[in-house]
């Protein structure tokens, strides 16, 4: 290993220390680690305002003051009336209809959305029951992360790994094509959310919750509220249909703003800079990652040790070393590094590499143990006051869980 290379490893491991400690800032965190990487001479410039100006900042900016509008024409308050209405009917049983809503959506439009308007519904009603908001947010974002690996629309990582599938020039995948393996993870992910995750999470802890009590629910609008959701279903249907996620939610904000469906400085005034700075500084220890080939490394050490097996115990070292990757990396970042490894070990075997490639994109989204691997458990970790450990101690099970699923699924839906 070089030098830069050792760096880079000994800040990403003081940055996961820092953070499971749980006793400095998660922004001023990872804003340390990016920093010193920088300092060194390991992050450059161009990584820094890259990760500052990245995709995932903007769309998550643009949504959040999508949901402020919703907020302020009272839409969000009719969401809340409606599941107060079924919760009213059926009590806690609500919950997990609430919950399994917004993982059946997420096969079809983009996380992010669902999961920020869903923590504010989530929020209202939680606060007016009486209900510990903690249980039910990480639920909230793992039930969209499952609900997103059942179709090949569902996660920005499917879509990835089946254009890089189609480029190596083989056969992509159809629209439900991996469902079957999407299903079963989600078959024994969903029962396991709905019973014994919100057991494993304290009612309240160290973390710095961002809305302790909820905001009160303003007048409904209809016009207005009908304008604003008119242009978030513009958003979500551009996603679907190729736009980028970023582009479709910062020119929908801008709209909302030019309609005067809210000010300027209720935008600004609802753009999270805490959270968005957090991930900033996490993209840029990613970059350094990638820049020292510590990635690159870890694929060739893969590549190195599936020589010696079968396809299975192949696809399963393919499948644990992108989970770790997509943790500590982007999940579409393990998918770009691993997704062209996977394939070839498999040319190599004479085996089909789309079982492999099907592998990735289940791995990449499957992020269950820390806050950064996926936006939506970046989205929950900071509106529930998590501890990094609540992450791992509720994500653990489910990871064994939807990882031994997928491996027995993978081979069955699609024949090595």
């Amino acid at each position: 290993m070089s030098l830069a290379q050792i760096a880079t490893l000994l800040v990403l491991v003081a940055v996961v220390v820092a953070l499971a400690s749980e006793q400095v800032r998660a922004d001023l965190v990872t804003l340390t680690g990016a920093g010193v990487l920088c300092l060194l001479g390991i992050a450059q410039v161009d990584d820094v305002q890259t990760s500052f100006a990245s995709p995932a900042i903007l769309a998550l900016a643009s949504l959040f003051v999508m949901i402020e509008a919703l907020h302020l024409t009272g839409a969000i308050g009719v969401l809340f009336t409606w599941a107060e209405r079924l919760v009213e009917r059926i009590g806690k049983r609500a919950l997990p209809v609430l919950i399994g809503g917004a993982g059946a959506l997420s096969g079809f439009m983009n996380n992010t959305p669902l999961v920020v308007l869903g923590t504010s519904v989530l929020q209202q009603t939680a606060h007016r029951q009486g209900w510990p908001i903690r249980r039910l947010l990480i639920p909230l974002s793992y039930a969209t992360i499952l609900g997103g690996t059942c179709t090949l629309i569902g996660s920005s990582t499917n879509l990835l790994v089946d254009e890089m599938v189609r480029k190596a020039g083989l056969h992509g995948f159809s629209l439900f094509e991996m469902s079957g393996v999407g299903l079963a993870m989600a078959a024994v992910g969903a029962p396991y959310l709905a019973l014994i995750a919100p057991r494993l999470i304290a009612v309240s802890a160290g973390g710095e919750e961002e809305e302790t009590v909820p905001r009160e629910m303003l007048p409904f609008h209809p016009v207005r509220a009908f304008v604003t959701l008119a242009v978030l279903a513009m958003v979500i249907g551009g996603a679907v249909g190729g736009l980028p996620i970023a582009i479709a939610a910062f020119v929908g904000a801008i709209v909302l703003i030019a309609a005067r469906i809210l000010t300027p400085d209720e935008a600004y005034a609802a753009v999270k800079p805490q959270l968005l700075v957090m991930i900033a500084g996490m993209l840029v220890i990613g970059a350094a990652i990638d820049r020292t080939g510590l990635g690159a490394m870890a694929a060739q050490l893969l590549s190195g040790i599936t020589e010696r097996f079968g396809p299975w115990t192949a696809l399963a070292i393919i499948y644990l070393t992108t989970l770790i990757l997509t943790e500590f990396m982007s999940h579409a970042g393990a998918a770009v590094l691993i997704t062209p490894i996977a394939i070839g070990i498999a040319q190599d075997m004479g085996a089909d590499p789309r079982p492999f490639a099907v592998a990735v994109m289940m791995a990449a989204s499957a992020s269950f143990l820390t806050p950064f691997g996926y936006q939506t458990n970046t989205i929950v970790y900071h509106a529930g006051g998590y501890r990094y450990g609540d992450f791992v101690k509720v994500g653990l099970p489910l990871t064994l869980l939807t990882a031994s699923a997928a491996l027995f699924a993978i081979p069955y839906f699609f024949p090595f």
